[in-house]
């Protein structure tokens, strides 16, 4: 059962970040070892779910999301990826971002918060675009 205020994530997904976490450990990148303690956490702490029974208005890995700065009011669209596919220009943002790790497993109408490199955040979940698992792209 689907619950208010949890952190769901498909089985796949969370087998594939644990395989990221594990790599970028084992490289030792310190700038994307900031991030990986906090994906890491949100994983331990989220509840599994089958990518058929995945919710629609959960953010999962490479869903686009519409959010709204609830301190400026501005809007923006990105899709959060793999750090292979991230590029910032089209609005594809690394898993292993703030605003991505922060917004994976929450749904339509949270506010998330995250420390952002030059302050701390507040934004809203306007509006999912695009989830694969709601899409039928259950193996992307």
């Amino acid at each position: 059962m689907i619950q208010q205020g949890t952190i769901y994530v498909t089985k796949i997904d969370r087998e594939r970040l644990k395989n990221l976490i594990e790599l970028v450990r084992d490289r030792g990148d310190r700038a994307d070892l900031l991030y990986v303690d906090k994906l890491e956490d949100e994983l331990e702490f989220a509840e599994v779910v089958a990518s058929a029974d995945m919710p629609p208005d959960i953010v999962t890995m490479r869903s686009k999301v519409r959010l709204k700065d609830m301190d400026t009011g501005e809007e923006t669209v990105y899709t959060i990826v793999f750090p292979t596919e991230a590029n910032f220009d089209d609005g594809k943002i690394s898993i292993l971002a703030p605003l991505a790790t922060a917004l994976l497993g929450y749904r339509l109408g949270d506010t998330v918060e995250f420390e952002a490199p030059s302050r701390s955040r507040r934004l809203e979940i306007m509006e999912i675009l695009y989830q694969p698992e709601s899409a039928g792209d259950l193996n992307l």
